[in-house]
């Protein structure tokens, strides 16, 4: 199996969870960081795609940012 970490599924998924912040007006890194309970270096990280998001991140990630985990699965299912 091919490594995860910025493959086209990875840029994908890092892509969509910084639109989905973005797309939520006033919501900075630092506010997700204080959600999740970790640095704003660690929202910085996987957005820059300097770091690997596992399954259960990505469910506190959506928590966080306020949208269901299932649609970035969505959305790298169509990334080959």
């Amino acid at each position: 199996m091919a490594r995860t970490f910025a493959s086209p599924r990875h840029t994908a998924l890092v892509n969509f969870l910084r639109k989905k912040r973005e797309e939520k007006k006033g919501l900075t890194q630092a506010k997700v960081a204080k959600r999740l309970g970790r640095y704003q270096s660690y929202v910085t990280d996987y957005e820059r795609g300097q770091k690997r998001i596992d399954a259960v991140e990505l469910v506190n990630i959506a928590a966080a940012i306020g949208f269901d985990p299932i649609e970035a699965i969505q959305v790298i299912k169509r990334v080959k």
